[in-house]
């Protein structure tokens, strides 16, 4: 459950930075008043530690499921 949680996040992080690599907006900090709210920083927060979370993701074993 975590991963799911955590890959979701990633996912929404990475989309953010596609927004900011084309077009120069940054979502969340639309959506939250600015880059430096409380808010945005949180939620940058988030996304970090579950891009970090994700990189566990690279060194499991994989099983089998059916």
């Amino acid at each position: 459950m975590l991963d799911r949680i955590s890959l979701i996040l990633v996912i929404i992080g990475a989309i953010n930075w596609l927004l900011v690599g084309l077009f120069g907006f940054d979502l969340v900090a639309y959506i939250c008043g600015g880059e430096a709210s409380v808010v945005s920083r949180i939620i940058y927060t988030i996304v970090g530690i579950a891009g970090l979370w994700s990189i566990s993701l690279l060194f499991r074993e994989r099983s089998e499921e059916r």
